[in-house]
């Protein structure tokens, strides 16, 4: 996998912000043992990517994009399906994400997957 084609898809898929460093977060998953990137192509075509990881009891799912040529061809589910499967191969019990406020087309999917709210407050701090 291209990490260009995949961080250009997760922009094209709105999932950056500023604050984020997307070249940096993919070769930390690449390079950390806990984690991965998982992709799925079509020949040179990338057509959809996702950063899975865990800390030995809770697996995250980050910036799960499809290309927009791509959805609603069950490729979302497909990696979903696979950030689970992946997890679930190393023992974790429990698949955790975060979905920005006002999203409510990724809160719809996922909620058709069978996901759903926690009563946690995330908070967080930057450290840089």
């Amino acid at each position: 996998m291209q990490h260009d084609a995949a961080i250009g898809l997760w922009h094209e898929a709105g999932l950056v912000v500023p604050r984020n460093d997307p070249r940096a977060d993919l070769e930390r998953a690449l390079a950390g043992p806990a984690s991965a990137v998982l992709a799925a192509a079509d020949g040179d075509s990338l057509l959809a990517a996702a950063i899975v990881g865990h800390d030995g009891h809770r697996g995250w799912v980050y910036y799960l994009a499809v290309a927009p040529a791509a959805r609603q061809r069950g490729l979302g589910r497909a990696m979903m399906d696979a950030c689970e499967r992946w997890l679930a191969d190393r023992g974790v019990p429990k698949l955790n994400l975060m979905v920005r406020a006002g999203n409510e087309p990724a809160l719809g999917f996922y909620e058709a997957l069978g996901y759903e709210g926690d009563e946690v407050v995330v908070m967080s701090r930057r450290l840089r």
